[in-house]
């Protein structure tokens, strides 16, 4: 039996500084969910001379001592700027970056929807040790409404900005299709903001939007009814099903498949839905084949197999039996393999840049 060294006190201190600059990082987290629940952000963003914890905390109508802690938070996290840190009255900034990544929701860039939903995220957590016991975990209604809304402000400000001009023309004869009038399924649609953006687009086609998370669903109605836009449905497949007789010329999956119980069965019934010469739009998180290159090629790999605990595994195990796939569970190898196993004899994957996703066609 090999003996165990003895602990080495400088690997020690190291070891030490490292876990506590993770807890550090769900603190501040936090204290960045706060920031935009309380508008405080938008403020900044709109102060080109910048603002001290008295100007901020009256602009947002705060109370000015709460203001001044999380503005320290902020500026020791070095999220928000300040030129003289000892001055009587530090005045805090914001940079264009950070106006761009905390306070414009229509930046391609704009990144407050996983600190929307961090509550419910977290909250997660008194779940998960029955979870790990049983193995059966919670679906994204388990998150709540505000968990919809999360979702929705993640992915849209991208869709919102290159969906149209840059990832549909990119699939082969899709955007004529859409121009002349197509029947287009989004499956996992969420709240409904690309099927919505499509069907204002195109207004020959018609958008069916598919989900089973109720809060999501409802919030897709609510945004329907405000846009006016009436070439859009959405459903619960439980209620109705997705048509099997290959009515469909494109069929879109967001960011979904990896979530889902049973994504080899959703496969087949996208084959089974699509025209002979339809296109399928697949996007899901870019992954690596294996666990040692995730961690060396991504480093944002920690966040992202704790998220896959916390919701994306946690989904796709919500029901007995479920594949488990998990956020990092679908490389461009396993895609394509899985697809060609359900019936689909072309995968491309598209030259399309985004810092979380990868752009699949697959075609019969």
């Amino acid at each position: 039996m090999t003996e165990q060294r003895a602990v080495d006190p400088d690997a020690l201190k190291m070891f030490s500084f490292g876990v506590f600059s993770k807890l550090e990082g769900a603190v501040t987290a936090g204290m960045i969910h706060l920031g935009d629940r309380l508008g405080l952000y938008e403020v900044m963003a709109s102060s080109v001379e910048g603002d001290s914890s008295e100007t901020l905390a009256s602009k947002a109508g705060l109370h000015e001592r709460w203001v001044r802690e999380w503005l320290h938070n902020q500026v020791a996290a070095r999220i928000v700027t300040c030129a003289d840190l000892s001055a009587e009255h530090p005045i805090y900034h914001l940079s264009p970056e950070g106006v761009a990544v905390l306070a414009t929701p229509s930046h391609p860039a704009y990144g407050m929807g996983m600190f929307h939903r961090l509550p419910q995220t977290m909250a997660a957590l008194e779940h998960m040790p029955e979870a790990f016991r049983t193995g059966v975990g919670h679906d994204y209604d388990s998150h709540g409404p505000e968990g919809a809304v999360g979702i929705e402000r993640s992915f849209e400000p991208w869709n919102q900005n290159f969906l149209i001009p840059i990832v549909l023309p990119a699939l082969q004869g899709v955007a004529d299709k859409l121009k002349a009038g197509a029947l287009v399924a989004d499956i996992g649609c969420g709240s409904g903001g690309a099927a919505l953006l499509m069907g204002k687009t195109f207004p020959l086609s018609n958008i069916e939007g598919f989900d089973i998370s109720q809060f999501a669903l409802e919030r897709a109605e609510e945004r329907k009814a405000e846009s006016g836009i009436n070439n859009v449905s959405f459903f619960d497949p439980r209620d109705h099903a997705i048509a099997d007789d290959h009515r469909y010329d494109l069929i879109c999956t967001f960011d979904c498949i990896h979530d889902m119980t049973q994504p080899t069965a959703m496969m087949k019934t996208i084959r089974q839905a699509l025209k002979d010469d339809g296109t399928w739009l697949l996007v899901d998180i870019k992954a690596q084949e294996s666990l040692e290159l995730n961690v060396s090629k991504n480093p944002m790999a920690s966040l992202l197999y704790g998220i896959s605990v916390l919701s994306c595994m946690s989904s796709a195990m919500s029901e007995p039996n479920g594949e488990g796939l998990g956020t990092l569970g679908l490389s461009a190898a396993k895609a394509e393999s899985m697809a060609l196993e359900a019936g689909f004899t072309k995968f491309r994957k598209l030259d399309v840049d985004h810092s979380v996703n990868a752009f699949y066609e697959v075609r019969l």
